[in-house]
């Protein structure tokens, strides 16, 4: 059971470096579009207005350079696990400033330096962390379906691999 487990967290994190990676050379090619992602232990999912055939393209040359050893694909600026990051830190701040006693200007000019410092110490967190929610060693990993879908009543890419 222990080695299923640990084989989902290894492919959901390739999947996630594969769309970091395939993430950063849509922006390159296309930089005025919206294109986020979202990975799973089958693949992952590129929501925007963007053709399959772009993507494909896009996930082939990705995992090109991922295996050629342009790791650094692998972390993306706008990544889920940034923002995590700072939500965490700022909630957790939060708390414990709302268990102080005192008037709410004093706990609020006391709070808002310390949040304000954690927000710009979270995102070389969030940067960190994502050593640890991508893998860029994907040898082993090829693309079986890339499919257009619907979510939400919006395009998105649907990439599927074995």
């Amino acid at each position: 059971m222990l080695m299923l487990l640990n084989e989902v967290v290894r492919r959901t994190r390739q999947h996630h470096a594969i769309e970091h990676a395939t993430i950063h050379l849509l922006n390159e090619r296309y930089p005025s579009r919206r294109i986020s992602g979202l990975s799973d232990v089958v693949g992952f999912t590129i929501m925007g207005n963007v053709h399959p055939e772009e993507v494909r393209q896009a996930v082939g040359n990705a995992l090109l350079r991922l295996q050629a050893g342009d790791t650094h694909l692998a972390i993306h600026p706008n990544c889920g696990t940034n923002l995590a990051a700072s939500g965490i830190l700022v909630t957790l701040i939060g708390m414990v400033f709302g268990r102080l006693r005192g008037s709410v200007w004093n706990r609020f000019s006391l709070a808002l330096p310390l949040v304000l410092f954690t927000l710009i110490q979270s995102r070389p967190l969030g940067f960190y962390l994502q050593q640890y929610t991508t893998l860029a060693n994907v040898a082993d990993r090829w693309v079986v379906d890339v499919q257009q879908i619907t979510i939400f009543n919006q395009p998105a890419v649907r990439v599927i691999f074995e």
